[in-house]
């Protein structure tokens, strides 16, 4: 053995005998600072992280966190999976925390930390194998290969922490995605291979798991689809009454009969059931590449990363540590898109095409308040789709989850109380929002394109809709439309006309009378005192 070998190996034992100093020195902290804890292996159960230093691998010290992190399907003990109190065997909630995470918090990572390797993503490469997944999970497998900042299923990754934290579900399940294929083809279009074309979503996300099978099954990665696709059908009241006045036929095709109603006795009823539509819908959910989301909105994307960081209260560090990894899953909510007719129309230039885009409104679009139109517009836009697939074309609606103009439902119903209280007239109407929320609208519809061009559709024939904001992103997004209108005056709520002058008279588009500031005052929207009754 040459000198320098000597010394490597002299190195190597004073380095195992250090680590296995600190973790008996780490367990005596621990059960000082947690008077009347278990010490390790209490009921038979060992304590990730805690265990005898014999029963640990040797770890390099300057090694990935993964290193730290061992294998929680090994040592999570059967009963972790119900939060039952009532078996003293249960483990304690310490022992339930050391199980589920590692005995250091790793509050972030850098480029050239040892063993951090993300795994190769080219965005916009038009071979998914060369694009490369989206991994953005924190577990061992999958840690030092993170490609990705945030978590997925947008909002909902904060009920995942929670149904982990309460011990009703397992960080490592492994979801079977047999038989979820989608039953409608979204095939690629060269919209998916230009990385500035779609920069808010994942367009292999639907495909994950047959793509990166082997990714998945063989190394064990973590890599989740961020897109399902399905059919369904959908019945609403609006509809019924519709095809009643023969407004909507019946075709056995798009628009099908509904099935008998029953009475209370479980015999049928003699009324009219109304009807179905078929559909094909897909939900996406965000996954945003964060050069072309600066891009987008002209910004630079370390402008991008700071605000991100700073305004979310400083929860995702990786933004402004690891500068190379160019992929962030956002905690927000996500779009759903509903096709009426052949999908693959959309992808057909000699078909007609209606399309609207549409912004959550729950107040309005599930509980029918009438203070705006959304709902009515919906609901007009759908039955408009439905004439289009009828005259052979195919129709589209892009749900987005941006309630209140992505203010928020809670800034939205303050805004409702200022209105009703200060006189709620056309003339106040966006002035209202800004005392509140100090901007008048916060969709910002430059990345709302992007769901077109995955689609494949390169003009619109008919867009059902006024708001100026969406026309504008989608014509400068390379998108041809044809024709626009908007909602008929006679399906306008009469509380909501404060809201359709006050943004016909800031620009939005109208087929009706234009309208001057000088008339705004003149729309005034009912009181609380009239709806007192």
């Amino acid at each position: 053995m040459s000198a320098s070998d000597a010394v490597l190996t002299q190195i190597l034992v004073q380095l195992q005998d250090l680590q296995k100093s600190q973790q008996v020195l780490s367990a005596k902290v621990d059960s000082i600072l947690t008077p009347g804890s278990p010490r390790p292996h209490t009921n038979g159960f060992p304590t990730p992280g805690r265990e005898t230093p014999s029963a640990l691998p040797m770890i390099d010290p300057h090694a990935s966190p993964s290193a730290s992190i061992p294998a929680l399907s090994s040592s999570l003990p059967s009963t972790l999976g119900s939060p039952s109190r009532g078996d003293q065997a249960l483990p304690s909630e310490k022992e339930r925390e050391r199980a589920l995470f590692p005995s250091r918090v790793i509050l972030t990572t850098y480029p050239d930390q040892h063993g951090i390797k993300p795994y190769p993503l080219v965005w916009g490469a038009e071979d998914p194998k060369v694009r490369g997944p989206v991994i953005c999970s924190r577990l061992v497998p999958s840690i030092k290969h993170r490609n990705a900042i945030g978590a997925h299923s947008g909002s909902y990754s904060i009920y995942r922490a929670l149904a982990i934290a309460l011990g009703t579900l397992s960080p490592t399940h492994k979801p079977d995605y047999s038989l979820t294929e989608p039953p409608v083809p979204v095939p690629p279009v060269p919209a998916w291979f230009d990385p500035g074309k779609i920069v808010s979503f994942d367009p292999w996300g639907h495909l994950v798991p047959q793509i990166f099978r082997d990714e998945v099954e063989g190394k064990g990665l973590d890599i989740r689809p961020s897109i399902a696709v399905t059919k369904a059908h959908i019945k609403l009241s609006e509809l019924d009454e519709a095809a009643r006045k023969g407004e909507i036929p019946v075709d056995n095709k798009i628009v099908i009969k509904s099935r008998p109603l029953l009475n209370e006795d479980r015999t049928e009823s003699s009324a009219d059931p109304g009807i179905e539509l078929v559909t094909s819908k897909a939900a996406v959910e965000p996954v945003w590449y964060l050069p072309g989301v600066a891009d987008r909105f002209g910004i630079s994307e370390s402008l991008l990363r700071r605000a991100l960081f700073e305004d979310t209260g400083g929860m995702y560090p990786e933004l402004i540590t690891r500068p190379d990894v160019k992929v962030f899953l956002p905690p927000i909510g996500g779009l759903t898109v509903y096709i009426f007719g052949p999908p693959e129309y959309m992808r057909d230039e000699t078909k007609e095409l209606t399309l609207r885009v549409h912004d959550e409104c729950n107040g309005s679009d599930v509980f029918g308040s009438d203070i705006c139109t959304c709902k009515p517009y919906l609901t007009f836009a759908i039955e408009e789709c439905v004439r289009c697939a009828q005259r052979g074309g195919v129709g589209v609606v892009v749900y987005f989850r941006k309630e209140g103009r992505a203010l928020g439902e809670v800034t939205k119903y303050l805004v409702y109380n200022l209105r009703k209280r200060g006189g709620d007239s056309a003339d106040k109407y966006f002035k209202s929002t800004e005392l509140i929320a100090g901007v008048k609208d916060m969709r910002f519809q430059a990345l709302m394109p992007d769901i077109l061009h995955w689609l494949g559709i390169t003009k619109i024939d008919n867009m059902v809709s006024m708001s100026d904001m969406k026309y504008n992103a989608i014509v400068q997004s390379g998108i041809t439309i044809r024709k626009r209108y908007d909602l008929p005056d006679h399906l306008i709520p009469p509380d909501s006309r404060v809201e359709i002058d006050a943004k016909i008279a800031a620009g939005y588009f109208t087929s009706g009378k234009q309208i001057t500031q000088a008339d705004l005052a003149k729309t005034v929207g009912r009181t609380w005192e009239e709806a007192d009754h």
